[in-house]
C-alpha cells in the first residue's frame, strides 16, 4: 500500500486543515466495500466519518466519486479528503471575545486579531481562537475517536487558519457537512483569498508570480524555506502579487494564494528579496532598504513600535456556500497598526523628510 498524508504543522500562517490520503490498493486485495476498507486502512477513520466524506464527494476512486457500497478492487487509486486530522488535545472553553463578521446555521466568518493563536498546541493550550469558539459555539462539529464509543470535543470546524500575528478573515464551519465541503473546496483551490502586506523594497513590475516549493528549513526548523519546483523538498506553492502603493523603501502589495502552505507569503516574499516589514522570522525586523541617516533609522524604529509584528492581513475571502450554493464574499478593513504605519510611510515618501516622523 502506498499512502501519502497531508502534514499539518503546529505553527502555520494559512494552512488548510485537512487530511489528504492517497492509497493504491494492493494487487491481492479481495472485493470489499470502500467504507469498510478505508475504516481499516486509515487511522482514526471511523465508519460514519468515512461514509460522510463519501456522501460529500470527498472520496474518489481513479479520479471519480463513488458511493459507500463501491467494491474496492486491486490497483484502485483512492484519494480521500477529511476535514481535519485527529488531535489528542482536550479543549477548554474560554470566554474570549471574537469579531464575527457573518454567521448562519452552517458557518461563521471571523475577523481575527493579532496575537491570538488559532488552535491549541505545544505551549498554547489556552487563550486560542478555538478555545473561544468552543465556549461561544457549543454546536460546532465534534471529532470522533476510533478508540471510544463517545464523541470527544476537539477542534471546531476549522479548515484553514492564520498565524498568531497575522490578522484577518477566517471561515469556520458549524456543521459536519459544511466542514467537509469547505475542506474539499480548499483542497480543490476553489477559495478566493487575498492578503495585503507591507514589504521591504520596490518592485520593477506592477505584478508578478512566485512559484516554488515550500518546506521546513533544513537548518532552522522554526521557519520555512523555498525550494525549486522539481525539488524533493517541500510542497508546491504559488503566490500572485500586485503592487498597490509604492513608498520607495517599502511597498504595499496584494497577494492572492493558489495554495495555502505554511508561512507561504512570508517565505515567498523573502525568497524574492522582499521580506515582510517587521517579520522577525524572515528578516524583516531590521532595516533592509534606505539610508544610513540616524533620523531614518529612528523613523523605522518608530514604525516597528507602531507595528510590533509582521505586516500581513488576510483582507478578503470568497467562496461558494457549502449548503446553499450561494456565492459569498467577505472583505475587511486593514487593522489600525498597519494603517498607522502605512500613513507614516506615505508621508515620508511624499515629503521626503522626517520632520513629522
Amino acid at each position: 500500500m502506498n499512502e501519502e498524508e497531508y502534514d499539518v504543522q503546529d505553527e502555520q500562517e494559512d494552512q488548510e486543515l485537512f487530511e489528504h490520503h492517497r492509497i493504491v490498493v494492493d494487487k491481492g486485495q479481495g472485493l470489499i466495500r470502500i467504507d469498510k476498507y478505508l475504516t481499516n486502512h486509515i487511522e482514526n477513520a471511523v465508519r460514519n466519518r468515512v461514509q460522510h466524506s463519501v456522501e460529500n464527494g470527498n472520496v474518489l476512486v481513479n479520479d471519480k466519486p463513488v458511493k459507500s457500497n463501491y467494491k474496492v478492487k486491486p490497483y484502485d487509486v483512492i484519494t480521500v479528503v477529511f476535514a481535519h486530522p485527529p488531535r489528542e488535545i482536550e479543549l477548554i472553553p474560554e470566554n474570549i471575545p471574537i469579531k464575527i463578521v457573518y454567521e448562519d446555521d452552517d458557518l461563521i466568518i471571523i475577523n481575527k486579531d493579532a496575537g491570538i493563536v488559532v488552535h491549541p498546541g505545544y505551549g498554547n493550550y489556552k487563550g486560542t481562537l478555538v478555545n473561544a469558539l468552543v465556549y461561544h459555539f457549543q454546536n460546532l462539529p465534534q471529532q470522533e475517536s476510533k478508540n471510544s464509543t463517545q464523541e470527544s470535543k476537539l477542534r471546531p470546524g476549522l479548515v484553514h487558519r492564520l498565524d498568531k500575528d497575522t490578522t484577518g478573515i477566517m471561515v469556520v464551519a458549524k456543521t459536519e457537512i459544511a466542514m467537509t465541503r469547505l475542506a474539499k473546496d480548499f483542497f480543490d483551490r476553489n477559495m478566493d483569498r487575498k492578503y495585503v502586506a507591507l514589504v521591504w523594497g520596490d518592485f520593477k513590475e506592477d505584478e508578478g508570480t512566485v512559484t516554488g516549493n515550500i518546506g521546513r528549513h533544513l537548518r532552522e526548523r522554526k521557519k520555512m524555506d523555498v525550494f525549486p519546483p522539481d525539488s524533493e523538498h517541500g510542497k508546491h506553492a504559488v503566490t500572485h502579487y500586485k503592487v498597490l502603493e509604492r513608498f520607495g523603501y517599502v511597498s504595499l502589495i496584494e497577494c492572492k494564494l493558489e495554495t495555502g502552505r505554511t508561512h507561504q507569503i512570508r517565505a515567498h516574499m523573502q525568497h524574492i528579496g522582499h521580506s515582510l516589514f517587521n517579520d522577525n522570522t524572515y528578516g524583516g525586523d531590521r532595516i533592509l532598504k534606505g539610508t544610513t541617516f540616524a533620523k531614518y533609522k529612528q523613523f523605522v524604529e518608530n514604525c516597528f513600535t507602531l507595528l510590533p509584528r509582521q505586516a500581513l492581513h488576510a483582507k478578503s475571502l470568497g467562496f461558494i456556500h457549502p449548503v446553499t450554493g450561494k456565492e459569498l464574499n467577505f472583505d475587511s478593513e486593514l487593522p489600525s497598526d498597519i494603517q498607522a504605519v502605512i500613513t507614516k510611510w506615505r508621508g515620508y515618501s511624499t515629503s521626503n523628510t522626517l520632520e513629522e516622523a
